[in-house]
């Protein structure tokens, strides 16, 4: 038997209140129990030395390539282009046989790769193992 047959029925409700109720205790509870743990870094004390600086600087061969692939050792021009003409150029500027210079690459941001290996492949067909590339810090 149905007594509220002409009465309609009421469509159900969220409590909203205690739905924010339970979320805000369960927030609580979460972050009351949730470890914070700070990471400590390893605090390392470096070695210090007193040796003194060597006086012997070893020698060097400044080879600079300009942006239109002109090559120039120790600020004066390589009559050749190709790597024989380097490793001349390269060879002439060896003092001694004993203490082998280094060498090192000045090449402008234009300079092209191939120009640069080729210096590289004159300096050890001369014999010259230390090379070294120079470079400026960007400037922001």
């Amino acid at each position: 038997m149905n007594f509220q047959r002409n009465r309609q029925r009421e469509m159900p409700e969220i409590n909203l209140i205690a739905l924010i109720d339970v979320l805000l205790v369960i927030l609580i509870f979460v972050m009351t129990t949730t470890t914070y743990s700070k990471l400590s870094g390893l605090e390392i004390n470096l070695p210090t030395a007193d040796a003194p600086q060597s006086k012997e600087q070893p020698e060097e061969i400044n080879v600079t390539i300009t942006a239109v692939g002109e090559t120039l050792i120790n600020k004066v021009p390589v009559p050749g282009e190709d790597v024989a003409a380097i490793q001349q150029a390269l060879q002439k500027r060896v003092t001694s046989p004993d203490k082998l210079p280094v060498v090192i690459i000045n090449a402008d941001a234009k300079a092209t790769h191939q120009k640069v290996i080729d210096v590289m492949q004159a300096a050890q067909a001369a014999g010259l193992s230390q090379i070294s590339f120079a470079t400026q810090k960007a400037q922001h």
